[in-house]
Parts: C-alpha cells; sequence; structure tokens
C-alpha cells in the first residue's frame, strides 16, 4: 500500500510541475538590415541558399529555345529545352575516368558497357580546343536518384578530358527531341570555352 502511495505521490508531483507556467519570451532589441545581409531571395533552391552552387569553368551560348535553370552541385550549367521543358541538357564535372562516365551513361539506358576498344571506336567531337567522345543511346531512362525509369527516352553529349577533369555535356530528352536537338546541342558543345577566356 505504501508503495502504491509512493507512485501516486511521484506521479502527482510530475503532473504538477507540468502545469507551471511558462515563462514569456520578450524580444527586446532588434537590428537594421544591412548590407552585409544581402537581398533576400524567395523560392531559392536548397543549393543556392546553402552555397553548394560551384561555378561552372566553361561558358557556351545556348541555342534558342533552350531556358536556363538552376545551376546545382552536380549541374554547373544547367537548361530546359523541348516540348513543355521535359527535356534537360546540363554541363558537370564528373568523377571517375572517361569510360567510367560513357559505361555509366549507357548502362542508364539498359545498354552493355564497352571496353576500351568499344570507347575508342565511338565518334568525336570537337570541345574546348580538343576532343571528346560522342555518347548517343535511347530507351527506358533510369538516372537514379530515386526517379522512376522512362520510357522512350534518349541521350546524347559529349565526355572529354578538360584541365585535368572530366566535363561533360549532357542531353536527355524523349527519344524524338533529342534526335531532333542534335545539331543544337552539338552547336552549344562547340561554342563552349574557358570562362576565364570568356571575362
Amino acid at each position: 500500500m505504501q508503495h502504491r502511495s509512493a507512485i501516486c505521490l511521484a506521479l502527482g508531483l510530475v503532473v504538477m510541475a507540468g502545469c507551471r507556467e511558462k515563462p514569456v519570451v520578450r524580444v527586446t532589441e532588434t537590428r537594421a538590415v544591412s548590407s552585409r545581409d544581402g537581398a533576400v531571395r524567395l523560392f531559392a533552391s536548397s543549393d543556392e541558399r546553402f552555397g553548394y552552387t560551384r561555378r561552372s569553368p566553361v561558358v557556351g551560348n545556348p541555342p534558342p529555345g533552350w531556358t536556363v535553370a538552376p545551376a546545382n552541385e552536380f549541374r554547373l550549367l544547367n537548361y530546359r529545352c523541348g516540348e513543355g521543358g521535359s527535356g534537360e541538357v546540363w554541363v558537370s564535372i564528373a568523377s571517375g575516368t572517361l569510360a567510367d562516365n560513357v559505361n555509366r551513361w549507357l548502362t542508364q539506358f539498359g545498354a552493355q558497357s564497352l571496353d576500351e576498344a568499344g570507347i575508342q571506336a565511338l565518334r568525336r567531337l570537337a570541345i574546348l580546343g580538343g576532343s571528346g567522345v560522342w555518347v548517343q543511346a535511347e530507351g527506358q531512362y533510369a538516372g537514379g536518384m530515386g526517379a522512376a525509369p522512362k520510357p522512350g527516352y534518349g541521350l546524347a553529349g559529349v565526355i572529354c578530358e578538360f584541365e585535368g577533369q572530366i566535363l561533360t555535356v549532357k542531353m536527355v530528352a524523349p527519344a524524338a527531341e533529342v534526335r531532333a536537338a542534335i545539331p543544337a546541342l552539338e552547336a552549344f558543345i562547340k561554342s563552349l570555352h574557358p570562362l576565364a577566356a570568356a571575362e
């Protein structure tokens, strides 16, 4: 009985402690907004808000019909294209080797990986004073990052070595739109030049 009374007393104390009046917090100081605060940006992406965006080492001339999309940690230049903006084109600095990236793109479409001889046999395209490997695929696109696979899609782009890194220019859109946009994509790729040369 004493044990039960002790438990009831303890519970009562806990309940009473929770009923105490909460202290009121009042803000008594403010400061004026200064130039160090910067302009408020509504609807900024997380990359813009937290400073993940890197400056692109290259610039180019996007063709008419492409619209600029926000850059992010992985897409240094980013565009929307095609009917309703369903297509995407982006420039990235990628990890791994040239062969790693060629085969990663191909496997996103369920295509077989290429050996070194297969990669050497791919078409080359002029880019940034050198040349890159042209990659093209069609089928079901499994881009990863939790996105659902997209049937009837296509990919076209180039992968090259640039200043000791792997630079990629990749277009992904419905397959017919990719085929139609290849001349514009090639013109954009050929227009790319180092940012230092543009300043």
